[in-house]
């Protein structure tokens, strides 16, 4: 059997269209089909229900899914597996949206510069939920928050950042108190169901600070842009660049220690891509010491 006719298969079911699978295979729409008869003549089922222009997986098609991509990502691993002294292969990557715009593409530039045999597959997501993937092998590794919890052995953890609690405000405030802005003004709360924003809870909480909220929510972007244009302000995580073009805000430190938000990566210990994870780690180690302001001995 031809792998590449099921990484078709997959392409269209994806997709939902034969004709949107060749665009992005660079094949023709007839090549697509013709793979696809070819699959299922070899399966001896029906694998897509044809209506007109669009498609749809069959029952037969939708048992054997999960199976076919499996079996790419193990034909991809044959790679990494019997190469001794390259990193090659697919590495599995999983990212919170903080990672995701900020360190993620220095650390990808500097990977793809060293290994260009790579390919990685990344999962943008929120912690918890990359924790599971990792935990589970669907990924090999993931840029996240450190976890409330503890960790399988099958898994390690390494710190890269540590953000400390700051008040975002608007310019025109900045020389105010931090406690006096997050009394007497509008706060616009990091969600509280998030572990960043529960650190801010916990804060407000400590010092006997009862905020007037005004709103909540996940997207320290957008929190940083309602700050400027004057909706409020917000104790959140003192995150890393990229931040939203043109926004003027302060950010004060507070009064009082806080728990600091860390970043760092964490990995399974049991995937047959140990070599791609070490390198990802080293570049993830080097592109934290550059933001902190520290020396790199490799540039």
């Amino acid at each position: 059997m031809d792998t590449q006719f099921l990484n078709t298969f997959i392409h269209v079911v994806d997709r939902g269209s034969m004709a949107a699978a060749a665009r992005h295979l660079n094949i023709t729409p007839a090549a697509v089909a013709q793979q696809i008869r070819t699959l299922e003549r070899e399966l001896g089922v029906p694998l897509i229900a044809r209506a007109g222009r669009t498609v749809s997986v069959t029952e037969e098609g939708a048992r054997i899914l999960q199976r076919a991509r499996d079996v790419l990502r193990d034909v991809a691993d044959l790679r990494s597996v019997a190469n001794d002294r390259t990193a090659a292969g697919e590495l599995r990557l999983g990212a919170c949206p903080t990672a995701l715009a900020g360190m993620l593409p220095d650390v990808l530039a500097r990977m793809v510069r060293k290994f260009p045999l790579i390919n990685v597959f990344i999962k943008p997501g929120y912690s918890a939920e990359l924790y599971a993937d990792v935990e589970g092998g669907e990924l090999d590794a993931a840029i996240v928050l450190q976890a409330p919890f503890a960790l399988p052995k099958t898994c390690n953890w390494e710190v890269l950042r540590e953000e400390p609690l700051v008040v975002l405000a608007p310019e025109r405030l900045a020389h105010c108190d931090p406690h006096d802005l997050l009394r007497d003004e509008p706060l616009i709360r990091y969600d509280r169901h998030q572990w960043g924003g529960r650190q801010a809870d916990e804060y407000l909480r400590r010092v006997g600070i009862v905020p007037r909220e005004r709103f909540e929510l996940n997207a320290l972007n957008a929190i940083a842009v309602m700050v400027d244009r004057g909706l409020g302000v917000s104790l959140v995580p003192d995150w890393s660049e990229p931040w939203p073009a043109g926004v003027r805000v302060a950010r004060l430190p507070l009064p009082e220690p806080s728990e600091p938000r860390r970043m760092g990566i964490v990995w399974s210990n049991t995937s047959v891509r140990s070599r791609l994870t070490n390198a990802l780690r080293e570049e993830c180690r080097q592109v934290a010491r550059r933001r902190a302001g520290e020396a790199d001995p490799h540039d």
